[in-house]
């Protein structure tokens, strides 16, 4: 017996008034669709298939997961999407039947309903609501399930059900393509319903489990932009959660964004309005200030990372210091103790031991040695139209403000660089170099006026 995955991920999600499919909107940076793939994976199954229709060139060419592609080219109903995935479905398989626009679903929730899912038995995630308004309610007799009647085509007792179809399932692969013939559209939208394999299994003597996910918004699915907004909070404050639980300071929880994979130490303090993106890793006792982005980086014990600070793709040793409004770009490297200002920018930069970088300057394509100063308003002048090219500041060195380092140069062991230099050629070790042009003062000249 294998498990085989449909998700259902046809529609064009019209309320959402987009161009594109909803399920390539996107919560916590990753598409709706990116989520329940995610966490079906986890279930180990033999395949698994996605339904498409509308926008599906632009739905393959998003997701990256590994799946199979079914087309659904007329919006005929649920029933119908199914059909459409049926290819290499065996009798003995268990089917689990999902949606790409329901993206929170935890996979114990999913791993419930296959545990309670047989030849002989269907398993269906529900819930009871206050109100139920909009959803296809349960109906039971004597406790057992009989069926679901969609909200369109209920009587007015129906309607007063709360318990609701979630709309996830579980069902032998034999008795899903049983049912699936047997169904029509002889209904209020004139669709093929998935739901109407129930009341054809409970005639066939089957018996249906329901399951209950442990929180509601597990099924709830996005329609809307609103929607949208509601499940990211509501994903994020799960982040923030599960963060504080392992021994993180988050000084307020709804102003967190987690958009990828955060791994923490302890004693760690994250501030307000800190986005997190990509992989990223924080060691033991690291402090991150108010309004902070870091993407893909990793930090190092006892770092600081002052407010309105920049991280992409950095790599941070222990005891840095970092920011205010300080900006490093892919392939920063700091060593133990290294210092990064304020207005400061990095990119392709490894900073060694103690060595500081404190105001207004832009270090780029560099290798900065041991307890090495640069002054406000260094440039390492990289780029020459066409190429990039290296900086080497060799350990001790010491270069004044308002410097320029044309690459490709290397400023020597324990160089010294005086203020406002233009330096384009080596530096040797243990000197002074000065490079400033020489003072003129002109005499009787007068500043230029507007002509009136």
């Amino acid at each position: 017996m294998a498990i085989r995955i449909i998700v259902l991920a046809a529609g064009k999600g019209t309320r959402m008034k987009s161009s594109m499919p909803k399920v390539l909107h996107r919560l916590a940076g990753k598409p709706l669709l990116g989520h329940v793939l995610d966490t079906v994976s986890t279930l180990s199954p033999a395949s698994i298939t996605v339904v498409i229709g509308h926008g599906s060139d632009q739905v393959k060419d998003t997701i990256t997961q590994n799946v199979n592609w079914a087309m659904q080219t007329e919006q005929l109903g649920t029933g119908h999407a199914v059909q459409q995935a049926l290819d290499g479905i065996e009798d003995d398989d268990t089917v689990l039947i999902t949606y790409g626009d329901v993206p929170l679903t935890r996979s114990e929730t999913f791993k419930d309903l296959l545990d309670v899912t047989s030849k002989d038995q269907l398993g269906l995630l529900s819930l009871i609501l206050d109100d139920p308004s909009g959803y296809g309610r349960i109906k039971r007799v004597n406790g057992a399930v009989t069926g679901v009647v969609e909200q369109k085509d209920a009587t007015e007792e129906e309607l007063r059900i709360n318990e609701i179809n979630a709309g996830v399932l579980a069902v032998n692969g034999g008795s899903l393509r049983t049912y699936l013939g047997q169904i029509d559209n002889n209904n209020a939208q004139g669709e093929y319903y998935l739901t109407d394999i129930f009341s054809l299994a409970v005639q066939a003597g089957q018996t249906i489990q329901t399951v209950h996910p442990s929180d509601e918004w597990e099924a709830e699915g996005i329609n809307s932009r609103e929607q949208l907004a509601e499940l990211e909070r509501v994903y994020q404050g799960e982040q923030a959660a599960l963060l504080m639980a392992a021994g993180v300071t988050v000084r307020d929880p709804a102003r967190l964004d987690v958009r990828g994979t955060l791994t923490t130490g302890t004693d760690n303090e994250i501030d307000v309005n800190c986005v997190f993106i990509g992989d990223c890793t924080l060691g033991n006792n690291v402090v991150i200030g108010p309004n902070c982005v870091i993407a893909d980086s990793h930090i190092g014990d006892g770092t600081e990372i002052k407010a309105n600070s920049v991280l992409e793709g950095t790599t941070l040793a222990k005891k840095c210091v970092i920011g205010p409004f300080a900006r490093l770009r892919p392939g920063s490297t700091l060593a133990e103790g290294a210092k990064i200002g304020n207005f400061v920018e990095t990119k392709n930069a490894q900073i060694g031991v103690g060595s500081k970088v404190n105001h207004l300057s832009y270090v780029g394509d560099s290798e900065v040695g041991v307890g090495v100063n640069v002054g406000a308003g260094t440039i390492t002048a990289n780029y020459d139209g066409a190429n990039k090219h290296k900086t080497v500041m060799e350990d001790g060195v010491s270069i004044g403000s308002n410097s320029v380092l044309v690459a490709p140069v290397t400023i020597k062991r324990s160089a010294t660089v005086g203020a406002g230099s233009v330096v384009t050629k080596e530096v040797p070790e243990d000197i002074l170099s000065i490079t400033r042009a020489e003072r003129k003062d002109i005499k009787g000249w007068k500043r230029p006026v507007k002509k009136k």
